[in-house]
C-alpha cells in the first residue's frame, strides 16, 4: 500500500470513528452513550463499504443491505433516509440505521435504539411470533421532521427517543461535511480513487490468506435451545483456492418464535468469521468480502421470510452461526474452543423507562492462551453499562457485579470465566431475557473442558433461558453467564 493510499484511507476511517464519537457523545439514551451499542460507516456511490468504525460486527455486516436499499430509492443530497425492517436492510428493530448522501458516496449509522413500541418494553420480547409484535417496522423512508414526529409517538419514552435520534442525524452531518472536506483537500478524482484501490487491496489480502488455507469441505452441526427443544444449525465449509464458501442447507426450517436471522445477518457472522481466521488487520471494505459467498435456503433459520419475528435471530443466532461455522473450520485452521455463545439480553421497562444491556461472558480458550473473562465475544462489541450510570438513569440497583470464578472450562489453557450481575428492580415492570447456552455448555477443543452453561434467576429461582414476566418493586434478577471452553488436556 503506497503512502498516499495509506493517508486516504486513514482519513476515511477517522471520518467513520468520528461519526461514532458523536453519535456516543450525543446520545440520551445509556445503551448508546455508555455501552456503545451503535455503529458508523461510509460507502462509495455503487453502496460498497469503504471504512467503517471498529464497533459491532453484527451491525457493519449487515449494514451494506441498508445502504443498497437506500440507493435503489436515488436519495438526493441533503436527504437522510431512516429504516430498521429486517426484511429491506435492517437487523431487527431496535437497530435504526440512518443513511444520506456524501459527495462521494454515503454516510450510514446504526444504533440500538432501547425501545421502538412493540407489545413489550424494550422491543426485545422473548415470545413475539410475528415482527409486528416486536415494534414499529420503518421501511426506507425519508427521514424529516413530521416523519420522526410520528414515529416517536408509537415509541416510550419519547423523549429519549428524540435524543438518541438526533445525535444519529449529528453523526450524519459529520460524517457529510468530512467528506466534503476530503475531497476539497485532495480532490474528488484522488479520493474515489482511492476508494477504489481500497476496496481491491482488501480483496488481494483476503483472497491470498484464503489461499494459504488447506482446499476441501468441512462440515458441523450445533443446535439453538428453546421452550419447545432444539433447533438446528447446519453448514458445509468449501475452501477451493482463494474463495470460501459457506452453505447452510439443512438448517432448521424459520422458528414459529424470534430465533430467525434475515439473510444480512447471516452474511454478516460469515463475514465476521472469515475475518478472523484470515487476514483480521485487513481494512474493513467491500473487498475483504468479495471471495466470500453464502447460501441459506429461503424460508429457513439463517434467511427467513417475513413477516418472521427476529428479535433474538439478530443477537443470538448471529453468534451461534459464529460457533457452528467455527466448529466446521476446526478441520482447516486452528480455532479457539467456543466462547459463551451469547449475548444474554435482558430487558427491563414499563411506560416510563426502558433498559437493555447484553452481558459479557467467557471467551474459549486458544492453542497458544487461556480466554479472557468477562468480555462480549463474536457478534457484540459493546461495553457494559457502569454501575453509577445505570442506577443514575434507572430504577434499577446493582447488588452484585462479579466474574464468575471457576466457570471457564480447564485445559492446557482455561476457557476464560463468565459474570454475575444482580439487580434490584425499584419499580414495577416487565423483564425480558433471550439467552442461549442455558442447556447445552460451551465445549472444549481439542480435549480441553467445557465451560459451564449460564443460568438466570428471579429471587433465587430459576427461570427459562428466554422469558418475559412481570417483576414487583423489591424483585431480584441474577445473570450468570457462561464460561469458555478450555483447550488442550491439563
Amino acid at each position: 500500500m503506497n503512502i498516499e493510499l495509506q493517508v486516504l484511507g486513514n482519513a476515511l476511517r477517522s471520518i467513520a470513528e468520528e461519526m461514532g464519537a458523536t453519535l456516543v457523545r450525543s446520545a440520551f439514551s445509556p445503551n448508546i452513550k455508555e455501552r456503545r451499542d451503535c455503529s458508523t460507516a461510509l460507502f462509495d456511490p455503487a453502496g460498497r463499504m469503504i471504512a467503517q468504525a471498529e464497533h459491532i460486527p453484527v451491525h457493519l455486516g449487515a449494514m451494506p443491505d441498508a445502504v443498497e436499499a437506500v440507493r435503489s430509492l436515488a436519495p438526493r443530497p441533503g436527504e437522510t433516509y431512516v429504516l430498521n425492517d429486517p426484511f429491506a436492510g435492517g437487523t431487527h428493530l431496535p437497530d435504526v440505521t440512518l443513511v444520506s448522501r456524501t459527495e462521494l458516496g454515503f454516510a450510514a449509522s446504526r444504533a440500538h435504539h432501547s425501545d421502538v413500541g412493540g407489545r413489550e418494553p424494550g422491543s426485545m420480547p422473548a415470545d413475539s411470533t410475528r415482527l409486528g409484535e416486536e415494534g414499529v417496522v420503518i421501511p426506507p423512508t425519508r427521514l424529516d421532521e413530521s416523519v420522526l414526529a410520528r414515529l416517536l409517538e408509537r415509541m416510550r419514552n419519547p423523549e429519549e427517543r428524540g435524543g438518541d435520534f438526533r445525535a444519529q442525524l449529528a453523526a450524519q452531518r459529520v460524517g457529510e461535511r468530512r467528506v466534503s472536506e476530503l475531497a476539497a483537500r485532495h480532490g474528488r478524482e484522488r479520493v474515489a480513487a482511492a476508494m477504489n484501490e481500497l476496496i481491491d487491496y482488501s480483496e488481494r489480502r483476503v483472497r491470498g490468506a484464503i489461499a494459504a488455507l488447506p482446499d476441501g469441505r468441512f462440515e458441523a452441526v450445533d443446535q439453538l435451545e428453546t421452550l419447545e427443544g432444539e433447533l438446528e444449525l447446519r453448514v458445509a465449509v468449501a475452501i477451493e483456492g482463494d474463495e470460501i464458501a459457506f452453505d447452510f442447507n439443512g438448517t432448521a426450517a424459520q422458528h414459529g418464535g424470534n430465533l430467525n436471522c434475515p439473510l444480512a445477518v447471516t452474511r454478516s457472522a460469515c463475514y465476521f468469521a472469515v475475518r478472523c481466521v484470515t487476514d483480521p488487520d485487513v481494512p474493513a471494505s467491500a473487498g475483504a468480502f468479495v471471495p466470500v459467498s453464502v447460501h441459506a435456503p429461503a424460508g429457513s433459520l439463517v434467511n427467513a421470510r417475513p413477516p418472521a419475528a427476529v428479535a433474538g435471530g439478530n443477537v443470538e443466532t448471529s453468534c451461534r452461526i459464529v460457533d457452528v461455522v467455527f466448529r466446521a473450520l476446526e478441520g482447516a485452521v486452528p480455532v479457539p474452543a467456543q466462547g459463551q455463545g451469547t449475548m444474554n439480553n435482558v430487558t427491563l421497562g414499563n411506560d416510563r423507562f426502558t433498559y437493555y444491556e447484553t452481558i459479557g461472558g467467557g471467551q474459549g480458550a486458544c492453542p497458544d492462551a487461556d480466554g479472557p473473562s468477562a468480555v462480549h465475544v463474536t457478534m457484540s462489541n459493546t461495553l457494559n453499562t457502569p454501575v453509577e450510570a445505570l442506577e443514575l438513569d434507572l430504577p434499577l440497583r446493582v447488588r452484585r457485579y462479579a466474574v464468575r470464578l471457576g466457570s471457564g472450562g480447564a485445559g492446557r489453557h482455561r476457557g476464560g470465566d463468565g459474570v454475575v450481575r444482580e439487580l434490584e428492580v425499584l419499580e414495577p415492570c416487565r423483564l425480558s431475557i433471550l439467552s442461549e447456552r442455558r442447556a447445552r455448555a460451551p465445549r472444549g477443543a481439542a480435549g480441553g473442558a467445557p465451560g459451564q452453561p449460564g443460568r438466570n434467576l428471579v429471587n433465587g429461582t430459576e427461570v427459562p433461558g428466554k422469558v418475559s414476566l412481570d417483576l414487583a418493586a423489591g424483585d431480584v434478577l441474577t445473570i450468570e453467564t457462561p464460561g469458555g471452553g478450555g483447550f488442550g488436556k491439563e
